[in-house]
């Protein structure tokens, strides 16, 4: 009897601590919402681990060449949806790409009125699944998380989107896939 009495106090201590976070490292809340409310429900991006392959994000973040990208998924509050299990295919462009947007189209995506604006091109290099690179064929459509379409072009060997820009690798991440591209893909008007 006395045993069982123990057992089930350390079983209600372990359930315990593991209900109150105790068993993970969670970062500290990024939005000043979650941080008056107490709470530091990020999902999966709030989850350090530095030991498994890195998702999308913490690619994202590591890349010096990706900065740009990643204020905007920031800006949009995207971070977290990218961070959590996918799969996901995601083409992404360099600082160098979208330095070649028009002077100020950058500053002007990233105003708080235009989220919506920076929401449907950051969701127009994204697919809800992973399309590898042996997957791919010429003239491919993919379905995009904004609801269009892109399309491929793979001639020797080299894959294109939408016939304008240049896909420079390959990187594997643990929700998915990232294309690293030469040029944001802008959507079509509608």
């Amino acid at each position: 009897m006395k045993h069982r009495i123990v057992l089930s106090m350390i079983w209600i201590a372990l359930l315990t601590f593991a209900s109150c976070g105790g068993g993970d490292k969670v970062a500290n809340a990024e939005t000043p919402e979650a941080a008056e409310a107490g709470t530091t429900d990020l999902g999966q991006a709030g989850v350090q681990d530095d030991e498994s392959q890195k998702d999308i994000v913490k690619v994202a973040v590591g890349s010096a060449d990706h900065s740009t990208l990643v204020k905007a998924l920031q800006q949009a509050e995207y971070v977290h949806a990218l961070a959590n299990a996918g799969p996901f295919t995601v083409f992404a462009p360099t600082n160098a790409a979208f330095d070649k947007l028009p002077a100020g189209t950058v500053d002007n995506l990233m105003k708080a009125d235009q989220k919506d604006a920076l929401r449907n091109i950051l969701e127009y290099h994204v697919a809800l699944a992973v399309y590898k690179e042996n997957m791919i064929r010429d003239g491919q459509s993919l379905g995009m998380a904004n609801g269009d379409n892109i399309t491929l072009q793979v001639k020797d060997g080299k894959m294109m989107v939408n016939n304008s820009a240049n896909v420079l690798a390959a990187v594997p991440a643990s929700n998915g896939l990232i294309y690293v591209i030469d040029a944001v893909l802008l959507p079509p008007a509608k």
